[in-house]
């Protein structure tokens, strides 16, 4: 079944959605994740554990909570306000914000687990060849985690396709800007047009099937030609 112009639109949001949050992630969460991995803080566990509480917060509280902070009422609401700026809540903005924490987690921990694994015995040698310490990371580490990228990027990218309760909450459901293919396929199972949501579905599965194919297509195929 062909798909609609609404469900063209919520498709074209989903995929700036997920892009635009993969490549913020992956922006912040590199070096959260070097930090997380080379720090040894005694605090290390509690900021661990800041960064996977999503995994086991239900999407809802989250964006309940965001909700209120992004209002016009909340906190930082209110200081954008006074900057003559509007507020985040049901903008595409605040799904971007919503988006980043909620999928933190699926990007800082794949790759604070390569650069584990990267150990300090390379970084040792490239540092007795006076290399730098940005020399050593980018020659060094980046292309011995780069297992980790490949999967930390695709699923931070496949986590924010799939999210509902988080953009739901901050976002709403505003056609063209917050309406995500989720919520398209809510308001179809809700309107008893199980046709359409099963379209939508069905992609939404396929395209998962395919990037976790790849991640693992990528990751057995990095193994085998590694020395």
């Amino acid at each position: 079944m062909a798909l609609s112009p609404a469900d063209i639109d919520a498709l074209w949001v989903t995929l700036r959605l997920a892009a635009l949050t993969t490549l913020i992630l992956l922006l912040i969460g590199t070096p959260l994740a070097w930090w997380l991995a080379q720090t040894r803080f005694r605090g290390k566990a509690l900021v661990e554990a800041i960064v996977a509480l999503p995994l086991v917060l239900p999407p809802t509280v989250l964006g309940f909570y965001l909700l209120i902070a992004l209002g016009a009422r909340g906190p930082l609401g209110e200081l954008l306000t006074a900057l003559g700026l509007r507020p985040l809540a049901f903008t595409f903005a605040g799904l971007v914000v919503g988006s980043v924490l909620y999928s933190l987690p699926f990007v800082v921990q794949p790759l604070q687990n390569a650069f584990v694994a990267v150990g300090r015995a390379p970084l040792e040698a490239a540092a007795m060849l006076r290399a730098g310490p940005w020399d050593r990371f980018f020659t060094v580490v980046v292309p011995l985690a780069r297992r980790g990228f490949v999967t930390a990027t695709a699923l931070g990218f496949a986590h924010t396709v799939g999210e509902f309760g988080v953009v739901l909450m901050i976002g709403g459901n505003i056609p063209g800007e917050t309406r995500v293919l989720s919520i398209a396929i809510y308001d179809h199972v809700e309107a008893l047009d199980y046709a359409h949501a099963h379209t939508l579905a069905a992609g939404l599965l396929v395209l998962s099937f395919v990037m976790l194919w790849l991640v693992y297509r990528s990751n057995r195929h990095a193994a085998s030609v590694m020395p």
